[in-house]
């Protein structure tokens, strides 16, 4: 066109923007100047992240101790141990301090706490006269009681006479008491519990409480493995009684009477109450007895407990004379008859003297 003209390579450079030091050529670009500075960081971080690689790379190379040692071939590695569950370790919890602390807690706040929420009645401990009367020579025993609540621990602990409170331990299911490492460090210094395994069979647990027998501590079993699901027992496994032979120390009955209807199994909320723990006289393994046949002993034991528990020593024993005595399991009733049964057990024992509101009525002066 007319008047126009070829522009050159020097009339470019005139009207092209000056380069500056910076991006602000760039951003005068728009688009195009943003699009060169993501490339630009990119390869910023590259270099960083590549810098990091070399440096790890030589860390590496440069061996131990910048880096885990190897492992010759042919060499077990051996397997870490957990620290909940079955492995947790409660060692600590049979030291000096801790049993002072424990006796502490026992004496103070669980046994005040038992007071008002349960308020039991202890009976049976002369027939441990014999041997409490050797004083820290008292030989270790085997306590063995009925399981319905979470309150049969502490009432155990707070019941048992001297010198045995004061050096007992409780075996304690590994899968509940023990699944996190707070629960297991509160059970272990509150209530002396050391885990068992009751999800696999091994002897690692009844190793350790063998261990435990022999180093003069006394144990707390429960032989049910757990809670009652229905407030009647359960069979009593056999673990004690094997203990017992293996150790050839006692076996001490014992029954725990409303524990299961203050706060039992699956209940939301404690319903305060009364309960009744009476202890049995020890039995010793019999030479040729096998472990079957005792554990079958220890078990009409505690059930010849719950009967006079229920009712008076002199009705029980005449039971017992005639083998009358009621079984743990209760009748072999199903569904609504046998917790009909369980409403009528329950009501002639301590759970029958339950708490009640008392009613006031205005007056009219």
């Amino acid at each position: 066109m007319t008047g126009d003209r070829d522009m050159t390579g020097d009339d470019l450079g005139q009207h092209a923007p000056k380069r500056r030091s910076g991006t602000a050529p760039l951003v005068a670009l728009g688009d195009a100047g943003r699009a060169v500075q993501a490339v630009e960081r990119g390869l910023s971080r590259a270099g960083r992240a590549l810098g990091v690689g070399v440096l790890r790379t030589r860390i590496a190379r440069a061996g131990f101790p910048y880096r885990t040692p190897t492992i010759p071939g042919g060499v077990d590695v051996p397997v870490e141990r957990g620290r909940t569950g079955a492995d947790f370790d409660t060692a600590w919890a049979r030291k000096p301090w801790a049993k002072t602390t424990r006796r502490v807690i026992v004496n103070g706040p669980m046994r005040l706490a038992l007071k008002a929420v349960a308020s039991p009645t202890v009976t049976g401990t002369d027939r441990l006269a014999d041997l409490s009367r050797l004083g820290d020579a008292a030989p270790s025993l085997i306590f063995v009681a009925n399981h319905h609540s979470h309150l049969d621990a502490p009432l155990v602990l707070t019941s048992l006479p001297e010198p045995w409170r004061s050096k007992l331990v409780v075996g304690a299911a590994a899968d509940y008491f023990f699944a996190t490492r707070l629960a297991g460090a509160a059970s272990a210094l509150g209530l002396g519990a050391f885990p068992i395994d009751r999800s696999a069979v091994n002897r690692r647990s009844s190793d350790l409480a063998a261990d435990l027998i022999a180093a003069g501590w006394s144990l707390v079993i429960f032989p049910e493995g757990g809670r009652s699901p229905d407030g009647w027992g359960q069979p009593f496994k056999g673990g004690a009684a094997y203990l017992a032979d293996k150790c050839q120390v006692a076996v001490v009955p014992l029954h725990i009477d409303g524990a299961g209807a203050i706060l039992g199994k699956g209940a939301r909320a404690i319903r305060p109450g009364h309960t009744r723990v009476t202890f049995g006289a020890p039995l010793w393994p019999v030479t040729g007895e096998n472990t079957r046949r005792f554990n079958e002993r220890i078990e009409r034991a505690v059930a010849e407990l719950a009967d006079e528990s229920v009712g008076d020593w002199w009705t029980a024993r005449q039971r017992a004379g005639r083998q009358g005595t009621p079984t743990l399991t209760g009748p072999e009733y199903t569904g609504w008859r046998r917790q009909w049964a369980l409403a009528e057990h329950r009501r002639r024992g301590a759970a029958g003297r339950r708490r009640r509101q008392q009613r006031r009525w205005p007056t009219f002066d």
